[in-house]
């Protein structure tokens, strides 16, 4: 009892709730500004905490990955350009719903469900981190490549109307993510001799310019059409919305959970593989997907930041990241003389229970700020055309220029926003491009880390995998998505409500 009334003084004390808000704070907005991400601001803040006590260093640095995953939603949501990659599936319903007036709500529901999906996250951390962090460290690179096959499937989750037009565009991205040097070989590939292609595109230069320049180049088509005003007469969601999208919820958080505990994956991955999901159990949505389904954006939120506490399982448990923030806590932490890994919840319980209620706080400060500045922040979506395309496009280039501090990055955020302008105007996705190229890496990597530990032999990676429960598990789902996405299963889905129909007018 004597020490959890310490470690919950020591959560409430003064100055480390101040630097928990401060970093929550920074972080949503951080998370808001594309190119700002979160492992940019904890990375810069490591020389400046290096001469801190570690609670208070940790407390900030807490604060500013709470804050900054959710913090990318709000720009998706206002004008469709996703502060961050985990916010990408956030952006394919909340837009519409900010288009139709609805952008109050879309954030207030989006701040509920994040919260609700981080406190999932702690949650399992507090209670499950290490049978977790067991079942994590099973994961072959076989199984690694095996879920970067499942993500590329997702891309009929982004695909529209078309499934060819999308699957077109997630071959692209992959292509994309291959250019620059061979990360085993060192050999360069797709960059024609080019020493600016070495070190390959800038995924985020990318993002920034399929989603922010070809929208507002899109949006040119509309110049003179007047600024939607948006509906904020109720911001806090309505408990019966709440109660009604729970379960959902519960659902994505217990995906993001489980992703964002598996090594070099994190929010990005858990949240498309979310909206997928919701997809797929959402039978009878009162807005299609793609229009402002509010499941759309709920999936992908609750995801995301329940991927947090995910990410902190094998950081703590193991010593290994979760995604690249907690690379850089790790980092942080053996600078302050500790070691993650088995023996920290042995040597060190108190820094594992701190970090549990210093993720908590910084969930509930995430809830404050995050239902606060609503009204201001969608002005933005009100503003005249005229004046709100060059303030995208500003931004555009000062978050694609501060990735690497490159000109080169604003050139390609600017070509492939071009690109991503045709790409829409003639009924292409750019999501799925985006997804190419995300896990473009993760399946490259990991396929030759499979092949090599197999000694060059595919009937012995074959043989692994079906001989393995947790490889045979992933394969068996891989096909159980490619067959629910065939023409046979909705044909056979189709005639089962049609006859269901039937039966229930007779009855």
């Amino acid at each position: 009892m004597d020490a959890i009334s310490y470690l919950f003084s020591t959560w409430v004390q003064p100055d480390l709730l101040a630097l928990t808000a401060i970093g929550t704070f920074a972080g949503i907005y951080i998370g808001a500004i594309p190119g700002l991400s979160v492992t940019m601001a904890v990375s810069i803040l490591i020389s400046f905490t290096f001469s801190w006590d570690v609670n208070h260093a940790l407390a900030l640095m807490n604060g500013i990955f709470m804050g900054g995953v959710y913090g990318g939603s709000r720009t998706a949501i206002l004008l469709n350009i996703p502060g961050a990659p985990a916010a990408i599936a956030t952006a394919l319903d909340g837009y519409p719903m900010a288009k139709k007036g609805e952008a109050g709500s879309a954030i207030g529901l989006s701040t509920v469900m994040s919260f609700i999906g981080g406190f999932v996250g702690i949650v399992v951390l507090a209670i499950a981190a290490p049978a977790i962090s067991e079942f994590a460290i099973k994961f072959q690179p076989r199984d690694y490549m095996l879920i970067a096959v499942m993500g590329i499937l997702l891309v009929s989750a982004l695909s529209g109307e078309s499934l060819a037009k999308g699957i077109f565009a997630g071959a692209l991205g992959m292509l994309l993510g291959t250019v620059g040097l061979d990360p085993m070989t060192a050999e360069q590939r797709f960059t024609f001799d080019s020493v600016s292609l070495m070190n390959g595109i800038s995924p985020i230069a990318l993002m920034i310019g399929m989603f922010g320049v070809s929208e507002a180049l899109l949006q040119l088509h509309h110049l003179k059409s007047e600024a939607i005003k948006q509906k904020i007469d109720r911001i806090i969601p309505m408990w019966s919305d709440v109660k009604k999208y729970l379960p959902l919820s519960m659902q994505t958080s217990a995906i993001g959970v489980i992703i964002g505990a598996l090594p070099g994956t994190g929010g990005d991955i858990a949240a498309l593989m979310a909206y997928d999901h919701a997809k797929r159990v959402t039978k009878n949505p009162e807005v299609p997907f793609g229009e402002g389904a509010k499941e759309g954006l709920i999936a992908p939120e609750s995801a995301n930041n329940a991927a947090v506490g995910g990410a902190y399982i094998p950081m703590l448990t193991l010593g290994i990241p979760g995604d690249a923030v907690t690379a850089i806590i790790i980092g942080a932490l053996f600078i302050h003389g500790l070691n993650p890994g088995p023996l920290l919840l042995i040597e060190k319980p108190d820094m594992f229970w701190f970090t549990v209620g210093n993720l908590t706080l910084a969930n509930f400060f995430m809830l404050i700020f995050g239902l606060t500045g609503i009204r201001l922040f969608t002005k933005i979506v009100e503003c005249p055309k005229a004046l709100l395309f060059p303030l995208i496009l500003l931004l555009s280039v000062v978050g694609s220029y501060s990735i690497n501090n490159a000109i080169s990055d604003v050139w390609w955020m600017l070509g492939f926003g071009v690109f991503g302008y045709f790409m829409k105007l003639y009924g292409y996705q750019v999501g799925p491009v985006i997804l190419g190229v995300i896990l473009s890496r993760l399946m490259d990597d990991n396929w030759r880390r499979s092949i090599i530990s197999e000694q060059g032999s595919v009937s012995g990676l074959v043989h692994g995998i079906v001989t393995s429960p947790l490889s045979l598990v992933l394969l068996l789902m891989i096909i159980f998505i490619v067959g629910t996405q065939t023409p046979w299963w909705k044909a056979a889905f189709d005639k089962k409500d049609s006859a269901a129909k039937a039966a229930k007018k007779e009855g």
